[in-house]
């Protein structure tokens, strides 16, 4: 069955950065856990976009060495992947990862594979790979990256609708991700409907602690009284 996402819980969880949302869903399974997020630092282009929501669609590049292949075999599954990206109609991102010995040599993301893919409906990209083309692409799309560089050397499509690994998260297609300039979570099945509440909680428990710290009187005595307050929030 193919996996939705109700509109508001859409909203909810758009309104936060991702740091928020691995809070939550430690909140609604009740523990700490150091799996089901990137482990590595990713390159914004824009940081200051908000998070993208969407299921994954999924590809695998290389751009080290050049295609092995015929390249009326190469271009053939490049304009496969590409509809492959419309089949979906759903909120949705795409993962790629660069799985050549040195990832990131070439850039498959610069201004025309950006346009393409925003054209498409896409709300971004998460990739191990590069991104270059910084002052021509069209704004609002999310480019989450492992490197910046000039040219894009030998990358090409090899294969796509495939389990991917991307700083050290493993994604498949059609998991649900939530990610902004901090990295990427992946919201298993059936958690996203708690989320909301969960966010609201966290929200709230952060709330008072903030409030002290922030006013200029702030002192040990008003921190352990707002940690109390945060404490009886549920």
């Amino acid at each position: 069955m193919t996996r939705n996402l109700a509109p508001d819980v859409l909203a909810a969880l758009k309104a936060v950065d991702t740091p928020t949302i691995c809070n939550a869903i430690e909140l609604v399974e009740g523990k700490r856990r150091n799996t089901g997020f990137t482990r590595a630092t990713v390159i914004a282009a824009d940081p200051m976009l908000p998070p993208m929501v969407g299921f994954a669609l999924t590809a695998r590049i290389r751009s080290d060495r050049p295609a092995s292949e015929d390249p009326a075999v190469v271009r053939a599954r490049r304009l496969d992947y590409y509809r492959y990206l419309a089949s979906d109609t759903r909120p949705r991102l795409v993962v790629i990862e660069d799985h050549g010995e040195e990832p990131g040599i070439g850039a498959f993301w610069g201004e025309v594979n950006v346009a393409i893919h925003k054209g498409l409906g896409l709300q971004g990209v998460l990739t191990n790979g590069s991104i270059r083309d910084l002052g021509a692409i069209d704004p609002g799309f999310h480019l989450l990256a492992g490197s910046i560089g000039p040219s894009h050397a030998f990358v090409h499509v090899t294969g796509f609708d495939t389990p991917v690994t991307v700083f050290g998260l493993d994604i498949g297609p059609g998991d649900l991700i939530h990610a902004d300039r901090h990295g990427a979570v992946i919201i298993e099945p059936g958690i996203e409907t708690e989320l909301p509440r969960a966010i609201d909680l966290v929200t709230r428990k952060e709330a008072p602690i903030l409030k002290a710290a922030r006013s200029p009187d702030f002192d040990i005595d008003r921190l352990l009284t707002a940690w109390g307050e945060a404490e009886d929030v549920h």
